[in-house]
């Protein structure tokens, strides 16, 4: 292959050197060093003026440091004058981070300056939580243009309309003002009441008050309802502002127990947004990676993604080492799982069964939850094998294999694409009812397999290569996501 370079990160070696074997090019050279204050330093031991660079670094290990190494080689061979830069990252970093702005039991509501919060009312229908609105009277909506049929219920806030002697400013607190200003609208809308019938021919457009945004679902009617007031576009000469209501005195009973202790959460960053940018931002002009926790993180890229997949080798081992495998029960620990699980079943003709967490709120109604495991689906005297993307602290593939021991399995093998095994997670594998744990090459295994007999691995390099060959090419590389390359 010709004007191509293949350069290694600090995070694993051996895979790209296990890809240049592949491939039949020797890697390429590079130094990494560290400044006494732990800044990262990389030197580019080659030419790499009008080649095609794929920079291998898999987010593991310290995960900080060597994506900053990766951004550093990426912008160090864009400056080199690379013709493209592909970061081949087999294990991506910050794929399981929280991409809502806000937490699944509430949106944290905007803070108000102190100096603003008298031109703020609060709007309260019964149903909906308290959530701040402007006021009219203050200058922040825009005066209907019209009559609002309906009459006036009694409000802390002033009303202006206009008259023919004139506009004139009604207090909220003397009922003589309301009786007098349901008369007008009364009066008003009585005469133009006659004007249509004089004018049956006349097509009247009616529209609604809005915002100076164009908002307009938080106007009210002068009934203090939460509906929309219809204006007429004839002639009129009353103009009434919309009111708010005041808040009750006491909020309503929650829904449910603990519904009112849920309260709201803090916004949480959106990191997948800050990844992306910062690999296109330091050059890369393409990524290759392997089984995305969350495959819409191909969203946030403006460049192309290859999400490799791993079912291909996971079919091949479960056929070439599982004894009787027609006969096992492939399982999702969890339901997040649940389609890369099926689809390996489904190829393999399997039967399928899946893990399912479910979380209730105490009785007493606190804001602590219960979480129980149910078993969904038949495992009693059969062979069971999990199918999970990630392996971290090995909680969940722990809990999982546990609750198919007591449902009656009789064998459990756990097959897993990224073993990162942080903490006491190899402890917690030994102590298990798993009796064998595949892994892929994605991180670096050789700690994992001295301490712990039952981890087995399977080599991912043989993907890797055929991706940067085809690509390099201008090849497809659907091939990939249905047959193992030989």
């Amino acid at each position: 292959m010709r004007n191509i370079s293949i350069f290694a990160g600090s995070s694993h070696p051996a895979l790209a050197e296990s890809i240049c074997e592949r491939l039949g090019i020797p890697l390429s050279p590079s130094t990494k060093n560290k400044f006494s204050n732990k800044e990262t330093n990389i030197e580019i031991g080659e030419s790499v003026r009008d080649m095609d660079v794929y920079i291998v670094q898999s987010g593991c290990g310290n995960v900080n440091d060597n994506f900053m190494e990766l951004l550093i080689m990426i912008a160090a061979c864009r400056t080199a004058s690379a013709r493209k830069v592909t970061a081949v990252i087999p294990c991506f970093p910050y794929a399981r981070q929280p991409e809502s702005p806000y937490k699944k039991n509430g949106m944290p509501l905007s803070r108000v300056p102190p100096e603003e919060v008298d031109k703020y009312a609060v709007l309260w229908d019964g149903k909906l939580p308290i959530t701040p609105v402007p006021r009219a009277l203050d200058g922040i909506l825009e005066p209907p243009r019209n009559v609002v049929s309906g009459r006036l219920s009694p409000a802390p806030a002033s009303v202006v309309f206009n008259v023919e002697d004139g506009p004139q400013v009604l207090s909220p607190t003397p009922s003589r003002n309301l009786r007098a200003l349901n008369t007008v609208i009364e009066n008003v809308i009585s005469d133009e009441s006659d004007d249509d019938e004089d004018n049956d021919d006349d097509d009247e457009e009616e529209i609604t008050p809005s915002l100076p945004n164009g908002r307009s679902d938080s106007l009210l009617s002068l009934d203090g309802s939460r509906r929309l007031s219809t204006i007429s576009k004839s002639n009129s000469n009353v103009s009434v502002l919309p009111l708010a209501p005041q808040p009750p005195a006491h909020p309503p009973t929650p829904a449910f127990p603990g519904a009112a202790s849920v309260g709201y959460k803090h916004w949480t960053a959106r990191s997948g947004t800050l990844i992306a940018n910062l690999l296109m931002t330091a050059g890369a002009d393409h990524i290759i990676t392997m089984d995305l926790h969350d495959p819409q993180f191909q969203g946030f890229f403006d460049i192309p993604v290859d999400n490799l997949y791993s079912q291909p080798l996971l079919v091949k081992y479960i056929k070439e080492k599982i004894p009787d495998y027609h006969k096992a029960v492939v399982v999702s620990p969890d339901a997040g799982g649940a389609k890369r699980a099926t689809v390996i079943a489904d190829k393999l003709n399997m039967d399928f069964a899946l893990i399912h967490k479910e979380r209730r709120i105490n009785a007493t109604g606190s804001t602590a939850s219960s979480s129980d495991m149910m078993l969904v689906g038949d495992v009693k005297d059969k062979v069971c094998i999990l199918i999970d993307d990630i392996a971290d602290t090995s909680f969940t593939i722990t809990k999982a294999a546990k609750l198919l021991e007591n449902n009656g399995a009789t064998k459990i093998y756990a097959l897993i694409t990224h073993a990162i095994m942080s903490g006491d997670a190899m402890a917690r594998i030994k102590r298990s009812h798993i009796d064998e744990v595949v892994v892929s090459n994605s991180v670096p295994q050789e700690e994992h397999l001295s301490a712990c007999s039952k981890i087995k691995v399977f080599d991912i390099a043989p993907v890797f290569a055929e991706a940067i060959r085809r690509i390099h090419n201008g090849e497809s590389v659907s091939f990939l996501f249905e047959s193992v390359p030989y």
